[in-house]
């Protein structure tokens, strides 16, 4: 157990100097090598003369180093000192999500039987519905209203697990335009792929269009990365159809999220 005043989450939810500090170094991370303390004091609500000041302690402290009238950079022993203080941020906003507001949160369900006020029921995902039952199930809670099947109905004091196995994401590339686009995908393919999965989107007009040529309309384009996402976490097994210069980026995506996905190779000479 960590004395109080060496726990980052405390000193930085109680001193307003070290969130101050925390938050300048992560302005000075995103707009590093130039960096303009304007812009970072408005941002903050504080003077321009506060933030040099904060700068010029941070680079005798070696967590920033100086190259120059504004420009700035972030030591490694700068990034260390944002990640340890992020990841105490982060661990105490899961625990207030998931351990605190669960408890006095009110989850919506569709009732599966029917279901009275102050019931308890059972809750578990289906198809990436959440349903109510009066069955026991490994998450448990208290009907707030009166429901018949198929309604929907509150559940509060959720305790437990709820029944949950996420989806898995097929990642197609499909070259840009100057370099084939469309022409390039193989129809037989990805009906191959598309015709195993719930859902299949695209990300780009390339795409959109090698969908269309296999007669398959994308059930997801506008936004449809995160459609993808929010769906897999729902249990929805997908397929995406994405432009290669985006490709990595939305790889890098699923990986910061946890979710399980599989490359296809779509393209024929």
């Amino acid at each position: 157990m960590k004395e109080t005043h060496e726990d980052p989450l405390y000193i930085i939810l109680r001193s307003k100097r070290e969130a101050t500090r925390f938050q300048i170094l992560v302005e000075i991370a995103e707009h590093q090598p130039a960096v303009r303390q304007q812009e970072i004091a408005e941002k903050l609500g504080v003077t321009p003369q506060a933030v040099s000041e904060y700068i010029r302690e941070m680079v005798d402290e070696g967590l920033v180093a100086a190259h120059g009238r504004g420009r700035y950079e972030v030591t490694k022993s700068g990034v260390e000192w944002v990640l340890r203080n992020a990841e105490a941020l982060e661990t105490y906003a899961r625990h207030v999500t998931k351990d605190i507001i669960q408890q006095v949160a009110v989850w919506t369900a569709l009732a599966r039987d029917t279901i009275r006020k102050g019931d308890r029921v059972g809750v578990f995902m289906k198809d990436g519905w959440l349903y109510a039952t009066r069955e026991e199930r490994t998450a448990m809670g208290e009907a707030t209203m009166d429901a018949a099947p198929g309604e929907d109905v509150g559940v509060a004091r959720l305790e437990g697990l709820i029944e949950h196995h996420e989806g898995l994401i097929h990642v197609c590339k499909v070259p840009r335009v100057e370099r084939g686009g469309s022409r390039k995908v193989g129809s037989d393919l990805l009906l191959n792929v598309v015709n195993s999965v719930e859902m299949v989107a695209a990300v780009g007009l390339e795409s959109y269009v090698a969908l269309k040529k296999a007669g398959r309309e994308p059930d997801m384009f506008f936004g449809s990365r995160e459609g993808v996402v929010e769906a897999a976490f729902h249990g929805r097994e997908c397929a995406i159809l994405v432009v290669d210069e985006e490709f990595t980026d939305f790889l890098k995506r699923l990986e910061t999220v946890g979710l399980a996905y599989t490359i296809h190779d779509l393209i024929v000479s």
